[in-house]
């Protein structure tokens, strides 16, 4: 694909130098990406590609085999085993590959750093220091100073929040240079000016009962805002704001701020939390669907007893009674009012009667028709098929398109009477089944240009033409020209065929299972018309590179948008956030002192130090020198590279073995073994008992088993409930089994760390002055073997009858059970053997002795000498009272 001017810089700046690149959302961050992945795609360098995504790496490889690229990168998985991984890095190339398998390979030196050219970080707003991305860059520039390392995102807002967040990344990422490129930036306007897009802007007016209700809710939400600001002065009162409460992140910001204390807010603050969430979900509904689903939302929230008896006090209030009331209005209009007397038995509230649907349909889809109208008259007007153009229909989410797709086959009232009739006629929802309305022109709507949306992915060789065949996708589809039997059709996330005439395709602009399908879609429809039902900021971007990519094709916007809404509002604070969140990193850019070893290139680099203290180390006495330091080292299972911890254990200067282990998930010395649990893997593994087998291999192999349970300190957590625990044990409670756990394994210890970084000071001073542990060794111990408890191999009964016999102790009690059939064996031995098995001759006289002495001849030779004593001291006390 050809590069735009804005883009060629971009191009050539991040090339040359190493760098973050952040772009504006929208402005084909993706295009850039596929040029670099072009130009080292060959056998001769050897380039990792890091932070991508399975449907993001498809389609890079899609683009590139468009455009004749060979050879294509490669994606390295699970299924490929060591030796075959190692032989396609020295094959060269382009690699798509995972964080866990890229460090286990980097640590076992099976990936040859010294040829790396470099490495390619996609969505670089994720690096933090304790991510896996960031181990990975860290063990590739510890042994190649030479390689590159570049990095891109498009989400400045990312880089905005906390302290230095945009220097911090660039210290993980270890690069000095920063370059943006905001929308408004001089190459970026200059460019896309060239070639305008025809827009044509369309603002409507919502109903009068629309207004009325966005009104209410928007006073609903503010007294939320203030009463949560009121009762948890723990909120930032600059985010928490009713303009922020109409964004999409608004959720996210608060349970950010919220999580801390969670569990110290009071009842009321969190349901304030809970009601802003569905006070938002409404006003969403008011814009986006019909008055049957809004009302169907509203009357459902309202007569929801749970919901009725736990709200903080919102739907008591005079600005909701306005809000169900114009809610109603927007389905009924109530003609005749009559009271009737209540019975004993009957409700003293009014009922509505007469009432007549009124249906009140989207002021978009009036609209729209018109629209479809105005282009299938252009298209009539054009002298062949292949100049007639196709439409492209962008709306918020799939249900919005598939309601779209109804309205546009059936029209506005059949959709409206359809979903009366099932929503709130029939099941009732309070209301009363007379009012049911025959939906009388069902039968004439059927058969025009139905095509329902693929349930299976498409490949890009399926036409139109076969989709409306014989293929079941549909068989009431109207007639499609031959002009249009070769459109290919790829993204799974489009309603395609919705109309034969003219070709009309649905696509969702949020929510897709193809995060580049609407990119993928506009590529390969080229459609002439663009309707904007819904607007998004990143979409009108992509038009504008699309356009700009295209100049010899004609296209026109249709950008349909409520005025003086919140749908406008939420548009334009989408700009505003993107050029202040632009605005602040510029700023940032021109005062942030970086020093010259931030890249890692040199020797001494202060980053890539590691290690607080310094290793174990000893002093020979008699040459009065010290001894070369001994460098420790963990053996780490293969599967805990998904975590933080080994990233963070190799900083403290701490070599990992990555093995595949049965037992165990960290092997610290010879005799301590660790197995980590998160909290809820540790709820999960007592519930279904994997811990305790665990536990039985771990205590059966190694002298110090160690249960460890990583919490996050952030984030509150309880064990138990509300209440005090109870004396009773009950096997139902987390904290009783975990109880019986330390019971059942008096040499398990249990340590509980805040953090990933609390773990990896743990296991350094655990590992202090002690020995380190051998990978074969620990790979060698197989939980197979363990299966069985010691306890469990024999019965109980002789065990405990054996254990109470007189020079029987916890240490050779085994031996004479691995050694001696039964009870009757054992009364049969010698004194020699005894001592043999147990190997102490003290402990085998005495059990000789209990076995074979008569009880008469023990108590004679026991009590004769002591009866001598006892009479002596009788003397003595006599003579004294003499």
């Amino acid at each position: 694909m050809a590069l735009l001017e804005y883009e060629n810089q971009i191009f050539l700046d991040a090339f040359h130098e190493d760098g973050l690149l952040i772009l504006a959302r929208g402005l084909g961050i993706d295009r850039i990406f596929v040029n670099f992945l072009k130009i080292y795609s060959d056998p001769g360098s050897l380039v990792l590609v890091l932070n991508t995504l399975s449907t993001e790496e498809d389609y890079f490889i899609e683009q590139l085999e468009s455009d004749g690229v060979k050879p294509l990168p490669r994606i390295i998985t699970n299924e490929f085993k060591a030796s075959e991984r190692q032989s396609m890095y020295l094959q060269g190339g382009v690699l798509f590959l995972t964080s866990r398998i890229l460090v286990v390979d980097l640590l076992t030196d099976r990936v040859p750093i010294d040829l790396v050219t470099g490495i390619l970080v996609y969505k670089a707003n994720r690096i933090l220091e304790s991510c896996q991305e960031s181990f990975i860059l860290r063990l590739y520039r510890q042994k190649n100073k030479s390689g590159f390392i570049k990095a891109f995102s498009d989400n400045p807002d990312a880089f905005i929040s906390g302290f230095c967040q945009v220097e911090r990344v660039m210290k993980n990422l270890f690069v000095r240079k920063l370059f943006l490129w905001p929308r408004f930036h001089a190459n970026v306007v200059s460019c896309l000016e060239k070639h305008k897009v025809d827009v044509v802007e369309l603002h409507m007016q919502i109903s009068p009962a629309m207004t009325a209700c966005q009104t209410a809710l928007l006073d609903l939400i503010n007294a939320c805002v203030k009463e949560l600001k009121r009762c948890t002065p723990a909120v930032d009162t600059d985010e928490v704001t009713v303009e922020n409460a109409l964004g999409k992140s608004f959720d996210k910001t608060i349970r950010i701020q919220l999580d801390p204390v969670w569990h110290q807010l009071s009842t009321k603050t969190r349901q304030l939390v809970s009601d802003l969430k569905t006070l938002r979900l409404i006003l969403r509904h008011l814009t986006q669907y019909d008055c049957v689903t809004f009302y169907s939302l509203v009357h459902s929230i309202r007569t929801n007893e749970k919901t009725f008896g736990q709200n903080t006090g919102w739907l008591f209030l005079d600005a909701a009674d306005s809000l169900f009331v114009h809610a109603r209005d927007r389905v009924w209009r109530p003609q005749e009012k009559k009271k009737k007397l209540k019975s004993d038995k009957e409700d003293a509230k009014p009922v509505v009667e007469n009432q007549e649907p009124v249906l009140e349909e989207c002021p978009k889809w009036k609209v729209l028709s018109e629209i479809l109208k105005e282009i299938d008259e252009e298209n009539k007007k054009c002298d062949s098929n292949s100049d007639r153009g196709r439409v492209l229909i962008c709306a918020e989410d799939d249900r919005t398109c598939n309601q779209l797709k109804e309205y546009l086959r059936d029209g506005g009232k059949e959709l409206l009477l359809r979903l009366y009739n099932k929503f709130l006629a029939v099941k009732g929802g309070g209301l009363r089944e007379e009012t049911k309305v025959e939906n009388k022109s069902k039968s004439q709507h059927k058969g025009k240009g139905k095509l329902t949306k693929p349930a299976a992915p498409i490949s890009p060789e399926l036409t139109l033409t076969q989709m409306m065949g014989d293929h079941g996708k549909s068989e009431d589809v109207g007639e499609v020209s031959d002009g249009e039997s070769n459109l290919p059709l790829s993204s799974q996330d489009a309603y395609f065929g919705v109309l034969p005439e003219p070709v009309t395709i649905l696509h969702p602009l949020h929510g897709c299972s193809d995060p580049h399908g609407l990119s993928r879609t506009l590529q390969e429809v080229q459609p002439r018309y663009i309707i904007l039902y819904d607007a998004d900021m990143q979409f009108v971007r992509q038009i504008e590179v699309y356009r700009a990519s295209h100049p010899g094709v004609s296209l026109r916007v249709y950008f349909l948008l409520y005025s003086s809404s919140v749908e406008e509002q939420k548009y334009l604070t989408t700009l505003r956030k993107e050029k202040e969140a632009f605005e602040y990193l510029i700023k940032q850019k021109a005062t942030m002192v970086i020093p010259e070893e931030r890249d890692g290139k040199m020797e001494d680099d202060p980053n890539l130090a590691r290690g607080t203290t310094p290793a174990n180390a000893t002093t020979n006495s008699r040459k009065g020198a010290v001894e070369k330091p001994v460098q420790k080292k963990i053996i780490v299972d293969m599967r805990e590279f998904r975590s933080e911890l080994p990233s963070l254990v190799h900083r403290r200067g701490i070599e990992i073995e990555p093995v595949t282990l049965e037992v165990g998930d960290y092997i610290l010395t010879p005799d301590i073994c660790v197995e980590r649990k998160s909290v809820s893997d540790l709820i999960g593994s007592l519930n279904n008992g994997r811990l305790y087998n665990q536990c039985v291999s771990m205590s059966r192999y190694y002298k110090r088993p160690v249960l460890l349970i990583e919490f996050d300190a952030t984030k509150s957590f309880s064990l138990q409930g509300k209440y005090s625990l109870s004396n009773d044990v009950s096997m139902q409670d987390v904290t009783s089994r975990l109880a019986l756990l330390t019971l059942h394994f008096p040499k398990l210890r249990i340590l509980w760390c805040p953090s990933p970084y609390a773990t990896a000071e743990l296991f350094d001073e655990l590992k202090a002055g002690r020995e380190q542990p051998d990978a074969t060794t620990a790979m060698s111990v197989t939980a197979a073997e363990t299966a069985v408890d010691w306890t469990d191999k024999y019965s109980h009964g002789p065990q405990d009858f054996l254990l109470r016999m007189p020079g029987v102790n916890s240490k050779n009690y085994r031996h004479l059970m691995n050694k001696v059939q039964d009870l009757s064996e054992l009364t049969q031995l010698s004194l020699e053997r005894l001592t043999e098995i147990m190997g102490s001759s003290g402990h085998a006289k005495l059990l000789f002795d209990f076995l074979h002495v008569k009880q008469s001849d023990a108590a004679t030779a026991f009590t004769g000498p002591q009866q001598t004593k006892t009479d002596k001291k009788r003397t003595f006390i006599s003579k004294r009272k003499k």
